[in-house]
């Protein structure tokens, strides 16, 4: 029975042609850990993407229903009502323009609440890279003496 290492996918923990020498040397470590350092970094940067690209729509969101509550305010001011279908008319744009504000509102919350979350992720992932890069400048040093 062959005794595997789980962190190494399957591979034996040992050199089987050399058993005083362990096939996982510090310098792979270190390779593992400045790859580890490489993804936080990337995943960092798409975490900054994400949030302004959230911000963005946000933006576009609001002017596009902004755009629709003027268009439907200057339908309203360039019509008059003359019979009771005209003023239901009328009532059910105004409801219109309501809901549309609403759906602004609501679109605002809902992009602070994404983007506070995205933030959040992105300090515990800069907080975590921080404590990565600072152990690998703890070996480097350690390996310089």
């Amino acid at each position: 029975m062959e005794f595997e290492d789980i962190l190494n996918s399957g591979k034996p923990s040992f050199n089987l042609e050399d058993p005083e020498k362990p096939e996982n040397t510090f310098d792979d470590a270190l390779d593992l850990g400045k790859e580890k350092i490489k993804a936080l970094k990337e995943v960092i940067v798409e975490i900054k993407i994400l949030i302004k690209e959230r911000e963005g729509l946000s933006k576009i969101l609001s002017k596009d229903v902004e755009k629709i509550k003027l268009d439907i305010g200057n339908f309203l001011l360039t019509t008059e009502a003359v019979d009771a279908d005209g003023f239901r008319e009328r009532n059910g744009l105004r409801q219109k323009q309501i809901e549309m504000s609403e759906l602004q509102l609501n679109e605002r919350i809902g992009c602070w609440r994404d983007v506070a979350q995205l933030k959040k992720e992105l300090r515990e992932l800069q907080q975590e890279l921080n404590e990565k890069e600072e152990r690998m400048n703890v070996l480097g040093k350690i390996l310089e003496e």
